[in-house]
């Protein structure tokens, strides 16, 4: 019989834990159109991916942290601006991945000055070469319309396009 060592156990759990993450849906209203800002994941694995692999900027959370905090930092982390506005709760999706992302949106634009300027991440590239290679997390960012936005966004976070249609028709 073979038992795994504790810090494997607490590893297994912590990572079910932090399965959480924040993020943050910026919009805007553009000749009565309504723009949504989504990013595109950075690294080898979604290069060549378009519709479907486009995502709100998020990040994983911590257990027992604020959950609109972290969306801030993460959004700022990724597309290197400080958001502000009024946030306007949009609940909680849950990922094919098990993955449950909480979101927020809020009304806003790019700055004219605009440079992606995300964080990186290092990984195995190519794979058992043993070479480390650095990507961004974050290769594109960009406004589209409502509609096409739903064909762009992860299928899961759609859910959330939908809350935002519903909260912005109520007022």
């Amino acid at each position: 019989m073979t038992t795994r060592p504790n810090h494997a156990l607490q590893e297994s759990s912590q990572s079910r834990r932090s399965r959480v993450s924040a993020g943050l849906l910026m919009f805007r209203r553009k000749g009565g159109t309504l723009e949504v800002l989504l990013v595109h994941l950075g690294g080898p694995f979604f290069a060549r991916k378009d519709e479907g692999a486009w995502t709100i900027p998020k990040g994983e959370a911590a257990p027992d942290e604020d959950l609109l905090t972290r969306a801030q930092i993460e959004f700022e982390e990724e597309l290197g601006i400080q958001p502000h506005g009024n946030w306007i709760e949009l609940g909680s999706i849950k990922q094919k991945g098990g993955k449950t992302v909480h979101a927020w949106a809020f009304e806003g634009d790019l700055p004219d000055s605009f440079e992606l300027k995300s964080n990186t991440f290092e990984m195995e590239w190519p794979p058992r070469s043993g070479k480390l290679k650095q990507f961004p997390e974050i290769d594109r960012a960009d406004f589209f319309a409502e509609e096409v936005g739903r064909r762009k966004i992860n299928p899961a976070q759609i859910i959330l396009l939908d809350r935002l249609r519903e909260r912005l028709d109520q007022h």
